[in-house]
C-alpha cells in the first residue's frame, strides 16, 4: 500500500524539520520545499496527498501559491502563518484552503489537524458519525437521538456544518445566524455556540463538534 505523502512548503529549517520529524513518527513519507516559487513544478513532479503550506515564502507567498493549486488541484491544502493579522485575509479569501494553523503551534496539533482534514477529504467519516441537520424542524440528529434548536442556533450550526474544517469568524456566523442583517455583540455569538454545544453534547458528550480557534472565530470538526 503505498504511503500516504505530505508536502512541507516551509522556508524555516527548524520548523521543517520538527514537521518532518512528527509526521514521519506519524507514518507519513515527506517531502520538503523551501520556497513558494518551486511548488508547482514540484506537483508536477508528483502530487502529494495533503500540502502544509506557510504563507510567508520566499519566491512566492502561499496565498499565491494556494490559489494557483487550487487552478489545477484539489489537493488538500492546510496553511501555516506565524502572524494573526493574517487570519482575516484567509477568512476573507475563498483560496480553497481546507484547514490553517498559526505560529506558535504544538506539532501533536498539526498532525491531529492532518489527520481529520485526510480522514474527511477521502469520505472515511461513517455515517453513524454524522449529523443529519432537518432545516424543516430546527433540529439535528445523531446516532439515532434528536435535539431541536432556536432558528439561530439552527442557522450557525448549519454555516458551520456545511464547511468542516474551515474557521468562521464571528461575523461571519452572525450573517449565518440573523437573516435580518442585524447587528450584535461577539459575546452574543459566544453565548449561542455555547448553547449549540450544550445540546449536542446530549447527543454525543464524548466528542467536540465545535471547535473555538483563539483569536479567529469557531470551526466545526467532522
Amino acid at each position: 500500500m503505498r504511503e500516504t505523502e505530505l508536502l512541507i512548503v516551509e522556508d524555516d529549517d527548524r520548523i521543517a524539520a520538527v514537521l518532518t520529524d512528527y509526521a514521519e513518527a506519524s507514518g507519513y513519507a515527506t517531502r520538503r520545499v523551501a520556497r513558494g516559487d518551486l511548488v508547482l513544478e514540484t506537483l508536477d513532479a508528483k502530487m502529494p496527498d495533503l500540502i502544509l503550506l506557510d504563507i510567508m515564502l520566499p519566491g512566492m507567498d502561499g496565498l499565491e501559491v494556494c490559489r494557483r493549486v487550487r487552478e489545477r488541484s484539489s489537493v488538500p491544502i492546510i496553511m501555516i502563518t506565524a502572524r494573526v493579522e493574517e487570519i482575516d485575509r484567509l477568512l476573507g479569501l475563498e483560496l480553497g484552503a481546507d484547514d490553517y494553523l498559526c505560529k506558535p503551534f504544538s506539532p501533536r496539533e498539526v498532525m491531529a489537524r492532518v489527520k481529520a482534514v485526510l480522514r474527511r477529504t477521502r469520505g472515511e467519516i461513517g455515517p453513524r458519525d454524522r449529523l443529519v441537520l432537518d432545516d424543516n424542524a430546527n433540529a439535528v440528529e445523531h446516532r439515532g437521538q434528536r435535539v431541536e434548536l432556536t432558528p439561530t442556533e439552527f442557522g450557525l450550526l448549519a454555516a458551520l456544518a456545511a464547511r468542516p474544517g474551515r474557521i468562521f469568524s464571528r461575523s461571519q456566523l452572525m450573517d449565518a445566524a440573523y437573516r435580518d442583517f442585524r447587528v450584535v455583540s461577539d459575546r452574543t455569538i459566544d453565548a449561542h455556540v455555547g448553547n449549540v454545544r450544550r445540546k449536542l453534547a446530549t447527543l454525543d458528550p464524548d466528542r467536540e463538534f465545535i471547535a473555538s480557534v483563539y483569536g479567529a472565530g469557531y470551526r466545526f470538526e467532522a
